[in-house]
């Protein structure tokens, strides 16, 4: 089968790291016979500097005429160090989101036996933790309007906004993972204090008939905060609105030892985009020394929901694992020799 791939590498490390998940998807074409047609594009601050507009309309052509998004990281310090620039880089991520419909993100939390000594906390919490966050992508109050700043620049305004209609699309998808895993769904909110947590809570409430199978709770986002820490172990899939998830899967991630390990994708009406959960570091960019296992692993989950290779998937996570077990890892993780970047991409694509 031939498939395209649209490429947004983006900004800082986001062209070194997703260089080596492109070494890799060739490896796996070429061992299961399939042929992916890689296409760039910009996106991002790469974008602002070229064409002034951080989602180009091209980008999003682009976007639309492939089956599936590799994207690497958008940021830069010229611009996350003026809070008065109009123009940013993340704005060009929220329209990518927007324009495409990806109102799902999809965060698969696990751990690395090799690594569990890694984790700031105990092997005991962590061994075996495995779950799921499903956060809303397109809603809240990162989209919410009318928000900015009062003539005098003393006073500043955002809204936060849900429909029913956008927590009902959210929550069939968290019911749906739930389903293919331990039957467990924990809803996140704030509905002690926030109308738009009400509003989610009394949905999600309407819906639990039609999902008898699955045993549900609700918690407080701080209550959430401090059990993923305490008990990551208790969750299975967690669904909430858009800050919530942003926060709480960032937080969930650094149980696993490093940010560099974990991928994500981003689903809903038009095409899907994949991408590793941190940023874009730019302090290492262009030194070889990024982890690049949270890109090939984002490459892993493209192949399984966009394109329903589920084998070829699975042998890329086993590479990783091999990876991990040998020590071939990067500087962050490393506990012996550090591998550079492209040394870690190169191992994968010979090994898979």
């Amino acid at each position: 089968m031939n498939y395209k791939i649209a490429v947004l590498a983006g900004d800082g490390i986001g062209p070194e790291i997703v260089d080596q998940a492109i070494k890799v998807l060739k490896a796996v074409g070429k061992k299961y016979n399939h042929s992916f047609e890689f296409k760039a594009a910009l996106v991002g601050a790469c974008a602002i500097d070229a064409v002034g507009n951080p989602f180009p309309e091209d980008t999003f052509q682009l976007c639309m005429d492939s089956d599936a998004v590799l994207f690497g990281a958008i940021g830069d310090p010229k611009y996350d160090n003026d809070p008065k620039a109009k123009v940013r880089p993340e704005q060009g991520l929220l329209a990518m989101r927007k324009k495409l419909g990806l109102y799902a993100n999809i965060r698969p939390v696990t751990t690395f036996k090799s690594l569990l000594h890694k984790s700031p906390l105990r092997k005991d919490l962590v061994e075996g933790a495995d779950f799921v966050v499903v956060r809303e992508l397109t809603g809240g109050i990162y989209f919410g309007e009318p928000r900015g700043r009062s003539e005098d620049m003393t006073k500043a305004y955002d809204t936060c906004t849900y429909t029913k209609e956008e927590v009902q699309r959210i929550t069939k998808l968290g019911f749906e993972y739930a389903a293919k895993r331990n039957k467990r769904l924990t809803v996140v909110d704030k509905a002690n204090v926030l109308a738009t947590s009400r509003l989610w809570r009394e949905t999600v409430q309407e819906m639990i008939p039609e999902h008898p199978e699955i045993e549900v709770d609700f918690m407080f986002v701080d209550n959430a905060a401090m059990q993923i820490i305490q008990w990551p172990k208790k969750f299975d899939v967690m669904v909430t609105e858009n800050m919530f998830g942003d926060i709480l899967s960032d937080e969930a991630s650094v149980i696993t030892g490093s940010l560099g390990l974990l991928p994500s994708a981003s689903v809903g009406i038009h095409t899907s985009v994949f991408e590793p959960i941190h940023g874009s570091y730019p302090q290492a960019a262009g030194k070889d020394i990024a982890n690049p296992i949270a890109t090939v692993l984002s490459a892993a989950m493209l192949l399984e929901l966009a394109l329903n290779l589920t084998d070829e998937a699975q042998a890329i996570r086993d590479v990783v694992d091999k990876s991990m077990t040998a020590g071939v890892v990067t500087e962050d993780i490393a506990e012996g020799k550090a591998y550079k970047t492209s040394e870690v991409g190169d191992w994968l694509a010979k090994n898979i």
